[in-house]
């Protein structure tokens, strides 16, 4: 490895947000998956959790629009709600849905400084009614317009980009997020990887 590539990868660590993720509930489209990572990768998110407790699980992403994102990512897979939900309990103290109802909370009245995850529901009918139940709440992304929904990975990367925006100005990409553990983990593993973009 060259100490260029090294530089790179360490670079890339430093400034990952181990404690924001996004959870996608049931969405078929892997390329909209794939989007999604993309969107991970650039604002730091590390984990993502796939949750398929309808559908079969996904075996690939939709590498073209990824730009192979996922290998730089650390992806969980589950079918089982409560098992991904526990697991999330143990990392982020927060759960927030998208989901239009009377009580959801403006994008841009959320915290995104503390330990959040981010769950995205499917194409067609969003998030269901049991993950809303195991969740701590509802958020929506605020439009002007007759058609009150974005595309999965849209909605995905508004959102983001907001944590990304609240976390800059807290000062969380300036500081050393991750345990030297997990970065040594990461890094072992991204240089086994060639195809740095």
């Amino acid at each position: 490895m060259t100490p260029e590539r090294r530089q790179k990868l360490t670079a890339v660590l430093e400034k990952r947000q181990p404690d924001l993720t996004v959870v996608l509930e049931n969405v078929f489209d892997p390329h909209n998956i794939s989007a999604v990572m993309r969107t991970c990768d650039a604002v730091g998110i590390q984990e993502v959790y796939i949750l398929t407790t309808k559908i079969p699980r996904h075996k690939k992403w939709g590498a073209r629009s990824s730009s192979s994102a996922a290998k730089w990512l650390t992806v969980h897979q589950f079918d089982n709600a409560e098992e991904c939900f526990a697991l999330l309990r143990k990392k982020y103290t927060k759960i927030l849905t998208t989901h239009l109802s009377s009580d959801a909370v403006n994008l841009y009245d959320v915290n995104m400084t503390e330990p959040i995850a981010l769950v995205f529901g499917n194409e067609h009918s969003g998030v269901s009614d049991e993950i809303r139940a195991l969740a701590d709440g509802n958020f929506i992304i605020p439009q002007a317009g007759i058609i009150q929904s974005l595309n999965i990975s849209v909605a995905c990367a508004v959102t983001l980009y907001e944590a990304c925006r609240q976390k800059t100005l807290a000062g969380h990409y300036n500081r050393n997020n991750m345990d030297h553990a997990m970065k040594q983990e990461l890094l072992n593993e991204w240089e086994l990887n060639r195809d740095l973009q």
